[in-house]
Order: C-alpha cells, then structure tokens, then sequence
C-alpha cells in the first residue's frame, strides 16, 4: 500500500462527489443493457405507485426499480420467482451506495415462462369462476347478424365469409383489430365490449353471436388472447361468444372463457349457422309428416264419433222420466199457491193485532224524552267546543303573527341571496357564452380552411379540369371515351361542354409471328374480378 505521505498531494472527494463521479461513470461506460434473471422480492408496487425489487441469478443479485409511469403501461407485470429479460438502464442510488437497474421493459425468459404464466393467470381467472360451465350460453340456432372480430387483411375472414355464403348467407359485422403485437389485447377486449354496448333496435344491428378468430400462431404470437383484460371481456359478454384463436392444439385462455370454442375460423363459421340445404329438406321431410300425422288422427276421431253415435240412446227414451216429473210438479201446483197464501194471512193478522194506538203513544213520548235529553247534552257540549276553540285560536293568532315577521324576514334574507346569486351566475354566463362562441368560430373557421384544403376545386385553380361524361361521372381514362361523344370540362371559373375528337387513332395490333419464328410470351390473364355476395357489406 502507499505510504500516507504520498497521498498528501492526492485531490479530496466529498460523499457526494464521489458518488455523482460514480453515478456517471456506470450510466456512461453501460447506458442501456438487457438483463436475464428470476424477481426476487416484488411485493406489488409502493404505496408512490413505483415498483422496487431484485433480479437475481445462481451467484448475483442486482437491485431493481420500475417507474410508476412505465409500469402502467407494461403488458407482462412482474410477478415474485418470474424469470424475466428486463431492459433498462444501468444507474447508482447514492443514498445507500449501491448500484440498480431502471427497467423501461420486461418480457417473460422462454416459453417455459410463459406457459408457467399462463398455468397461473388460468388458475386465478378460474377461481373468479369465469370459466364455469354454468356462465356459458347457449348458441343461437339461426343468427340474423354475425360479429367477426380479426384482422382485416387476413385469410381468416374470408375463410370466415365462404363458409357462411357456403353454408347459410347471413349478414356478417367485421370489428378489426390487431391480433398480435402491442395494443391488440386491448383492442380485442374493446371490440367485444362494444358489439355488446350496441343497442337493440339501432342503425347497427346488434350481432346475435360473436367470433373471434385469428390464423395459427407460436405461443408469443397467441398471447394476446391469454391477456386478463380480453378473457374477462369474454366471460362479461352478454352476446354468445365462439373462439377461434390458431389450430386445433393451439389453446388460449379465452377457449375457456368463451361459450364455445372452434378447432379453426373455418369451423367457427359451421358452428355459428346450419345449413341451408340440409335444413330446406329437413322442413319439407316434416312438412310431409305432418299432413300425415293430420290426417290420419282426422280419420280416427271420424271413427271414434260414428262409434259414439251409435252408443248414445234415442231422444225419446233420455227426455220421458223428466218430463213425467214436469207434469206431477204442475199437478201439485195449485194446491201449494193456495196454501202457501193462506200461511201469509195468518202472519200478518198477527203482526196487525199487536199494532194498537196505545202502544204507539207511549213510543212517541219515550222518543221525545230522549230527543229533549240529547238536545240539552248537545247545547252543553257545542258551547264547551266553542270556548276551547276560541282559545285555541286566539293562542295560533299570536304565534302566526310572530312567525309570520320572523318568516318574512327570513324570506328577504333568502331573495337578498338568491339575488346575488343570480348575478353571479348571469356574469359567468355571459362569459362563458362569449367563450365558446369564440371557440366555435375558430372551430368553423379552421373546418373552412380545410374543406378548401381538400376540395378538388383547389387543384382546378393550379391549371387542372375535371372531365365529366353526359351523365355527370368523372372520366378517369382516355379508353373510357368513345368517339363523337359529349363532355363536360370544369374548370376553377366554370364549365365547358365539348365534344370527343372522331378521327383519333386507332390501337394495332402487332402481326402474327411466321412459321418457324419465336412465339411472343402470352399475356398475363387480367385478374378475375371477385364477386361480393349479395348482401354481404363491406369488410372495411
């Protein structure tokens, strides 16, 4: 070791110093690095919303620090014992004089990882219940519309599209999406989140099945579809949802999310409708069965009645004993009205020999005695009401009048407020009122300026004509012009009829080779033009 005399001329560091001298040379001499190793320590992030932890290997550690900002929009989380590939940038932490990663990415280490986050993400989505059986629905038998979520550009959905015109043409919704890459978890979960925020009776028709499809894949390039937030769309959608992510071994998590899942696109479209021949015959097959079945339970209750008629008896014979009933009845009858008559007299002579005028006078004068008694009480009981209620009155007077002052002035106090508060709230109307009339001529200013920016009569002003045809369409090519005919030239200050020239130069086709010379190479068929099917709609 030197001695402590040869040191004396060396320069003094401070704490501080020393550790900005360190900081610098660790972010200059390694800057951006990728690092490989298992989380140690993660504990979810800090209560700031900053994740602190360790990347670790068989014989290292390295401390570790995610930003709340890089975080929030990381796809993979961190997760304790995940063996990750984290790229950052190497730094120091001069309060506690070690060394640390900032990681601005992370990715899971190979597919064992992966599958190993995927074994674990099933089992909590699982213990949710998302993929119990009893939440799946059951498909419809004939949709009238059916949402297709993929990408666009793909083979998947015009495999998708013959199978249905195949099959059974119904009216199909294409939502595009990324399907793999950063973003396309979210933008699936949106898509189905949407199809079913769609209302019922709207301009666009609400799907009555979904399909969300996507071509075969390696585990990374599936993994959008084992994302949390498109299988907890999947669970939460209210339309029948078919999963058709990659081939037949490919297996995502939101196969077990979705109310059923497809081996291949092309199978998801059999599943999502019958088909149409098949099911023509099947009808007609019916059909025949159920003249049939008709018509033979017609001949066996013909049968049934015949036979039934021919067990009934005669009219005759069912109407003699009532009828035998109805003449002793009216045999019996004069003799029950006269004594039936002669019972009433009694009961009323009587009821008329208890009715005397004595008996009479004395319940008149028992009624007047009581009528005189009620009298008396009803004068005495109508002058006590009276005195009370007099009272009463007097004593709600006075308190009327004082809270009548004391109500009234209250009540200024109130308009006196409410006064203020009106002017107060018509100022800021008024300016308000004045804002936005400014924001919106700005706002039709500038959508002035660029429809002029975008209409083609700007290009007309810099020396270019439209070309229109007599039935008004633009003419895009000089073949599409036949001879003699009449056009319309517009230019930026007006319009110009003319006529095309008759003389113009016809096409010749070169001569045919001799015998014996080299035959031209023949020419390229010109691209058969696809058919849309009738009623399909555009896939853009």
């Amino acid at each position: 070791m030197p001695a402590p005399d040869t040191l004396l001329n060396a320069p003094e560091f401070t704490v501080s110093e020393l550790s900005a001298a360190l900081k610098r040379t660790v972010e200059d001499t390694y800057g951006h690095v990728r690092v490989r190793g298992e989380i140690s320590g993660f504990r979810g992030p800090h209560s700031s919303g900053h994740c602190y932890f360790a990347l670790k290997d068989e014989s290292a550690k390295i401390e570790a620090v995610i930003w709340k900002g890089i975080h929030g929009r990381m796809r993979f989380k961190p997760q304790e014992g995940l063996e990750v590939i984290a790229t950052g940038k190497l730094t120091t932490y001069p309060g506690s004089s070690k060394y640390q990663i900032v990681i601005e990415a992370i990715e899971p280490a190979g597919i064992g990882a992966l599958m190993a986050l995927m074994e674990e993400r099933k089992k909590k989505l699982g213990a949710e219940g998302l993929f119990d059986e009893a939440r799946k629905q059951l498909l419809p038998w004939l949709p009238e519309v059916v949402g297709v979520i993929t990408s666009p550009t793909g083979a998947v959905i015009r495999d998708i599209l013959h199978r249905l015109e195949d099959r059974f043409p119904r009216r199909v919704l294409v939502w595009p999406v990324k399907v793999q890459g950063e973003g396309s978890a979210e933008q699936v979960a949106a898509a189905i989140r949407g199809f079913n925020a769609l209302p019922e009776q709207g301009k666009i028709p609400r799907p009555d099945v979904l399909i969300v499809a996507r071509g075969g894949g390696s585990l990374e390039d599936l993994w959008s579809f084992n994302e949390e937030i498109v299988v907890r769309a999947a669970a939460e959608s209210m339309i029948p949802l078919i999963s058709a992510v990659g081939h037949e071994t490919d297996i995502t998590l939101i196969d077990f999310a979705a109310d059923k899942r497809a081996p291949t696109p092309t199978a998801a479209a059999e599943m999502a409708v019958p088909v149409r021949s098949e099911l023509m015959v099947e009808v007609s097959t019916l059909a025949r069965r159920v003249m049939v079945c008709w018509r033979r339970a017609q001949e066996g209750r013909r049968n049934e009645l015949r036979a039934a008629m021919r067990a009934l008896p005669a009219a005759g014979d069912l109407l003699a004993i009532p009828r035998q009933r109805l003449d002793g009845a009216a045999g019996a009858l004069p003799r029950a009205l006269k004594t039936n008559t002669h019972a009433h007299f009694r009961r009323f002579a009587g009821s008329s020999a208890r009715l005397t005028m004595r008996v009479l006078r004395g319940q008149i004068a028992q009624a007047k005695q009581r009528l005189a008694a009620s009298g008396g009480r009803l004068m005495h009981s109508a002058t006590s009401l009276l005195r009370y209620r007099r009272d009463r009155y007097a004593g709600l007077a006075i308190r009327l009048t004082a809270s009548k002052s004391s109500n009234a002035q209250a009540q200024r106090q109130i308009i006196a407020r409410e006064r203020e508060r009106t002017q107060r709230l018509a100022d800021r109307a008024r300016r308000a009122l004045v804002t936005a009339m400014q924001r919106h001529q700005a706002r039709v200013a500038h959508s002035g300026q660029l429809l002029a920016a975008l209409s083609y009569r700007s290009v007309l002003t810099r020396g270019f004509a439209l070309v229109r045809d007599e039935q008004g369409h633009a003419v895009h090519a000089a073949a599409a012009i036949g001879p003699g005919a009449h056009l319309s030239l517009e230019f930026a200050d007006g319009r110009v009829a003319a006529t095309a020239d008759t003389d113009r130069p016809t096409v010749t086709r070169p001569a045919k080779p001799a015998a014996g010379e080299a035959r031209e190479q023949p020419r390229a068929a010109a691209p058969k033009r696809i058919v849309k099917p009738a009623g399909q709609g555009s896939l853009f």
